[in-house]
């Protein structure tokens, strides 16, 4: 296997250790609240902002540990804005280095077979700029694999929380947990891709949302390779093309970039999201 291989394996057999860590018998999430000097427990709301970023200081430890045995060092990203949110770097070889971002969301109550679904970092200035330095926490070209380390759950029906009640320490384990029946992965981003931006206005590329696509790494892309996905990215929203009516549009999906790229439009992995 090649350094990217082992390293992907390595990550992928991790998960088999994280799931008993984070969470109880019952599926529940083992975090049950936050504790004050008074031995007062207070309920974690349920924002998802709020929930990611305590699920990632609660893997932190053991992604340490993974690192250590794996023979790789761990840069946290300097901002908050920064990607990605953990660099890997060899120990012995420091020109080795792996990008990892912790990516969170929940399954729709509607549809569990589909996820909120989530953004895989901008296609901006340092995507485009591949030594720029510009919101990364190393050139792009550096990393030799970019990594989504993803974690899927349920939200609790918001009516069983009650965020003004406080508890007590031996009240813990009857606490409900906001987030509950974790589903892990690992994926390279480029491989769960879709065509779409992932948030608003800024430069984001959006991932798929169905779950076992994600899982299987069937994104968009997944048939055409990473310098499909590099090249649509780079020119998302740039080409300018005539359309049917002969009236000039931007290019933002990617059945008319392979047509303008003269590529091959089966390759193409249709989003499997409920619609047409």
């Amino acid at each position: 296997m090649t350094v990217k291989e082992t390293f992907k394996s390595d990550l992928i057999n991790f998960l088999d250790t994280i799931k008993s860590y984070v969470s109880t018998e019952n599926g529940q999430w083992t975090v049950k609240g936050f504790i004050d000097i008074f031995k007062n427990i207070f309920t974690i709301s349920s924002d998802t902002k709020i929930v990611s970023k305590i699920l990632e200081i609660h893997l932190f430890p053991k992604l340490l540990r993974f690192a250590e045995s794996t023979g790789f060092n761990i840069v946290l990203a300097d901002h908050q804005n920064y990607y990605p949110d953990i660099t890997f770097i060899k120990k012995k070889a420091e020109k080795i280095k792996f990008a990892v971002d912790f990516k969170t969301t929940y399954r729709k109550p509607d549809n569990p077979k589909l996820c909120n679904g989530f953004t895989l970092g901008s296609h901006g200035e340092y995507f485009i700029n591949r030594t720029s330095k510009k919101n990364i926490q190393f050139p792009y070209s550096e990393y030799m694999g970019h990594f989504c380390f993803g974690i899927i759950y349920d939200r609790v029906d918001g009516s069983t929380i009650n965020e003004t009640k406080s508890y007590k320490l031996d009240e813990l384990k009857s606490i409900t947990s906001v987030v509950k029946n974790f589903e892990f992965f690992i994926a390279e981003k480029w491989k769960i891709a879709s065509d779409k931006g992932g948030s608003g206005n800024t430069a984001n590329i959006g991932s798929i949302n169905n779950i076992e696509d994600i899982k299987s790494e069937n994104g968009m892309f997944a048939k055409l390779g990473e310098d499909w996905f590099d090249d649509y990215w780079m020119n998302y929203n740039k080409i300018s093309i005539m359309d049917e009516k002969g009236k000039t549009k931007k290019i933002r999906n990617l059945v008319d970039f392979i047509h303008y790229r003269k590529g091959n439009v089966s390759l193409i992995v249709p989003k499997r999201n409920g619609r047409k």
